[in-house]
């Protein structure tokens, strides 16, 4: 799976987000305007790119930049160490991830944001034989929540996880709560920026003792982080602190693009 953002599009982010003049930006790149905003776009272009003074003039790790423009990804996740996880990716112009994890013995699930369709989560509860007892919503943006209608109906008593202030108070996650689904435990951690409403859930008690898996939505992807043009300082401090901020050995599950860890974004994540 590509990265969510090419370099461009990192670039681009950071430029809004600092509010950095996007002429000053063509002259350190060593571009026109025009040539700018198709790199931007495109990710590439027929000229070479100052990458590193571009990256820091916008307040990048010019050399993890440097990395992701020359290609970097994140190494391959074996999901099969987390036997009772599953990611699905369902498309309509992009593609947006969801997850389902459960208990081995109780057969007990959990779903993690719906995608746009909610096929592949059925079928996939059916296969397993599992009972699905709470739906988690990392975020309430459209991509992310539009089968939520069609799994309520498919589970009239399944149990809504959200920090969206329009939700009914029993539906808004208690920060630091743990929610156990089996011998699952969840952890929800705020994280707002990209939307306010932005939740981490730290999922920990995996069989064969494999590491926590965070998903988090929009919050982080493998090499960027979601856009947020009006507050980027509290977004990056809360991916930082609640999330960058777990063991290296965590498992990243981003709501767009390849799964990714801990260590992984700190080494190589050129907001960080």
């Amino acid at each position: 799976m590509p990265l969510e953002d090419h370099i461009g599009d990192i670039c681009r982010k950071a430029r809004l987000q600092t509010k950095t003049d996007l002429a000053q930006c063509a002259q350190v790149a060593g571009l026109a305007v025009e040539e700018l905003q198709a790199w931007e776009t495109e990710g590439l272009i027929d000229r070479e790119v100052n990458v590193v003074a571009l990256a820091e003039l916008v307040g990048l790790d010019a050399g993890k930049a440097v990395k992701v423009a020359d290609g970097w990804g994140p190494a391959e996740v074996d999901l099969s160490r987390w036997a009772e996880l599953r990611l699905i990716t369902t498309a309509e112009g992009f593609e947006v991830n969801s997850f389902v994890a459960w208990d081995p013995v109780t057969r007990q699930a959990t779903v993690f944001d719906t995608g746009w369709y909610a096929d592949d989560i059925f079928a996939l509860v059916e296969l397993e034989d599992l009972t699905v007892e709470h739906l988690m919503i990392t975020h309430m943006h459209g991509d992310h929540v539009a089968a939520m209608g069609d799994v309520r109906k498919q589970w009239p008593d399944i149990r809504l996880h959200t920090n969206n202030e329009g939700a009914p108070e029993k539906s808004r996650v208690q920060e630091g709560g743990v929610i156990e689904v089996g011998t699952l435990k969840i952890t929800p951690r705020l994280t707002p920026g990209h939307a306010a409403d932005g939740v981490t859930y730290v999922v920990e008690g995996w069989a064969n003792a494999a590491p926590a898996v965070a998903v988090v939505g929009d919050a982080v992807f493998a090499g960027s982080m979601g856009k947020d043009f009006e507050t980027p300082a509290l977004a990056q401090e809360k991916v930082w602190t609640e999330i960058l901020a777990l063991p290296e050995e965590t498992l990243i599950c981003p709501g767009h693009g390849p799964l990714t860890t801990v260590g992984e974004e700190r080494a190589h994540n050129p907001f960080f």
